[in-house]
Formats: structure tokens, sequence, C-alpha cells
């Protein structure tokens, strides 16, 4: 039984460094049109430090194999928003596809760390540089139902971890010892303590 092959071309969009700032009135403000065949993204507004931006933003291009034959690249289009339009033209950078493709189409799985690439100006110079990873999965449905299946628990584990469960992970002597110094200030002396795996207890004495 034949399953038909689609590609799943994961983008890692990460900073921008040494970019042109198109606007003269406050400060920079950032954002980026991914396009690759007939599918378009927009990042997220990113406050720039006069010429460089952070986004860490992932973005997934999903088409069906016959398709990504005829896909050659993709481009990134980087937007200054301007205080009275959208935005204006900073600069883009073109990322040529074959290569991840025909790897990952043969293997199943091709990745390319983030990295640097050039940022072209309308005039077709050079001016700063566009940090991006890239990630390409040949998988017919079924394997493609489990890559979401997978993808979906993993974003339901992450909002889980928060600051108290990271509090936990410290030592728990130097917890008690910061909670004893908060409630008794200063003053506070510690008479005795006793500490194992089961049980845990504390004296205090706050003149």
């Amino acid at each position: 039984m034949s399953h038909m092959k689609r590609g799943l071309l994961e983008v890692f969009l990460v900073d921008a460094h040494g970019i042109t700032h198109t606007n003269f009135i406050g400060s920079p403000v950032y954002y980026v049109l991914l396009q690759c065949g007939i599918k378009e993204y927009r990042s997220k507004m990113s406050k720039g430090d006069n010429d460089n931006a952070l986004w860490n933003q992932k973005f997934v291009f999903d088409f069906p194999m016959s398709q990504w034959k005829k896909l050659t690249y993709i481009k990134f289009r980087i937007m200054d928003k301007e205080l009275f339009k959208d935005g204006g033209f900073v600069g883009e950078t073109i990322i040529h596809l074959g290569g991840i493709i025909t790897e990952g189409r043969d293997r199943g799985y091709m990745e390319i760390k983030p990295a640097p690439y050039n940022v072209v100006l309308e005039d077709d110079t050079f001016k700063g540089e566009l940090k991006v990873g890239l990630r390409f999965i040949a998988t017919d449905k079924l394997q493609r139902k489990a890559w979401e299946l997978k993808m979906e628990a993993k974003n339901r584990e992450e909002p889980m971890v928060s600051p108290i469960l990271n509090l936990m992970k410290l030592p728990l002597l130097r917890f008690i010892a910061a909670w004893a110094r908060r409630q008794c200030l200063i003053n506070a002396k510690l008479l005795y303590c006793f500490v194992d795996y089961k049980q845990c207890s504390y004296f205090f004495i706050c003149s």
C-alpha cells in the first residue's frame, strides 16, 4: 500500500545583524516576510537595536513531494515598520533549496544549522546578515501524523515548565536559608536543622 509522500521544511528565523535602518523617526521595528512557493508567513515584530533584530521563530512549509521538485528557493524580505505605513523595504535574502531537498528526499531527513546569509539591498549591494536554520523532512501520511502528534505533545509539555519548578531544583538548604532571612531579617538565629530525604525540621528564634 502506497502513501502520498510530502515534504516538511522547517525554517528557523533567528536574527539579523548590520541591516539598514530605513525608519528615520523613532526606533526601528523589523519583521520578515517568508515566501516559498505559494505560501507566505509574516514574522513577529522585533524592536531593533538600530541595525540588529531578534526573532527566534519557527515556520513550517508543507507541500507534496512532487511540488517540492519545482520549488528551488525560499525568500526572506526584511521590512522596517514605519510611522505612517506598514513597512519600508530593508533588504532580502534568498536561500536555494536544491541541495537540502534532494538530500532530504533521499535520506528522509536533512538539517542545516543556523548560519548567516547575506542581505541584498534594492541596488543589489550587500549589507548585513540574516541568520537562518533549515530542516527538511520527507514523510508519508502515517509518518506525518506521528510527527504532528510528537510536536503537539512537545508543545503541551513546554508551558508546564514554570519558575516554581525551576526553583525546586535549587538545593533545599539554600532555599530554606533564604526563606529564613526574609522571615526573621538579619536577627534570625538557626538553632537546629536536620535534613534528610524524608524529613526536614527547622527552629528559628527571631529577636
